[in-house]
């Protein structure tokens, strides 16, 4: 059964020591409970998206302290700064361009150049980051589709043993999800109401902020159904060998897999062949899924062929992606 404990000094040390092993940790917020795992981890991520049974790897929201942390990872322009100083910390989610060197996972932003930044307001939240030292990624800690969580109890009864612990602060202040904001646009739109209304961000900015609630089959902020990552090279799914010209996405051995007509698939250039896992471990698949398909997205690559993914656990989540990248 899930640990639920009160959140003190030795909790949020506990907390922490779990996140830096790769772990789940319920954590209190001010708009609801997120389900927190290390930013930069991408086994720890994908295990996020096993949890909450979630049908594809969608964009998530990065917790951090504050603004000049949400610069190491993030670029912002003036009019967001504005914004964040304004509201931060608080219940508004910023879409910002990306860092490149803001060493988070693939996983946390889709393989989307954009990532969904949030400095929160509650103490143990903050707390919480403080102690770990880096980016948490945490969306709502609840099974996907259910409502979203404002207590701990709520957490247990969705998730059960699905997270390593709960770190319980009492019920949440504001118990609806962030704002999400986007200014990297033409201008600014809210793409997720939430505590902070467009209105009120229109006064911040002086300028007029209108509401965006998105195509959901083509949706772009965490809490829509998200954008993601898209190859321009077609990809072919539950390939067992290989056409010339065709780039291989692999999943375990490839020791019978060939070429038709030209030998074996690990005679293979370099630039044309990626394992997501030689092992064929689903967290390492998840982890390395969008920068090797991206790796393989070349225009002298007739079609990228994958290799058959187990249908389970993360593996379903995993071959939703695939499924989106093939069309199909």
């Amino acid at each position: 059964m899930v640990s639920i404990i009160a959140s003190n000094s030795k909790s949020i040390e506990q907390a922490a020591k779990i996140l830096r092993q790769g772990g789940l940790v319920a954590m209190p917020t001010e708009t609801v409970y997120g389900l927190a795992a290390d930013a930069r981890n991408g086994q720890a991520v994908a295990k996020i998206f096993e949890a909450k049974g979630r049908p594809s790897f969608n964009p998530l929201i990065v917790h951090v302290n504050s603004l000049e942390d949400a610069a190491e990872i993030a670029e912002l322009s003036e009019q967001e700064r504005i914004a964040a100083r304004a509201f931060w910390p608080g219940p508004l989610t910023m879409i910002l361009k990306r860092r490149t060197d803001s060493g988070l996972s693939d996983l946390v932003t889709a393989g989307l150049e954009t990532v969904a930044v949030r400095v929160p307001a509650h103490k143990t939240a903050r707390a919480l980051i403080e102690s770990c030292g880096f980016p948490i990624a945490a969306p709502s800690a609840n099974k996907s589709g259910s409502l979203s969580p404002t207590s701990p109890a709520h957490v247990a009864k969705s998730l059960g043993d699905k997270v390593d612990l709960i770190l319980a602060d009492g019920s949440c202040k504001v118990g609806l999800e962030s704002t999400v904001l986007d200014c990297t646009g033409d201008k600014p739109l809210v793409l997720r109401p939430g505590g902070i209304s467009a209105e009120e961000i229109s006064r911040i900015l002086d300028e007029e902020v209108t509401y965006d609630l998105g195509d959901k089959d083509k949706p772009k902020s965490p809490g829509q159904l998200l954008k993601h990552y898209a190859p321009d090279t077609l990809v072919r799914l539950n390939a067992i060998d290989l056409e010339e010209g065709e780039a291989l996405l692999a999943f375990g051995s490839i020791k019978f897999m060939g070429v038709k007509g030209k030998g074996a698939a690990s005679d293979l250039p370099d630039t044309m062949i990626r394992n997501l896992s030689e092992q064929g471990d689903l967290y390492d698949a998840a982890s390395n899924l969008f920068a090797m398909l991206r790796d393989l997205d070349r225009p002298e690559h007739k079609r990228i062929a994958v290799m058959s993914i187990p249908d389970k656990g993360i593996g379903v989540a995993i071959n939703d992606r695939l499924r989106r990248a093939a069309n199909c």
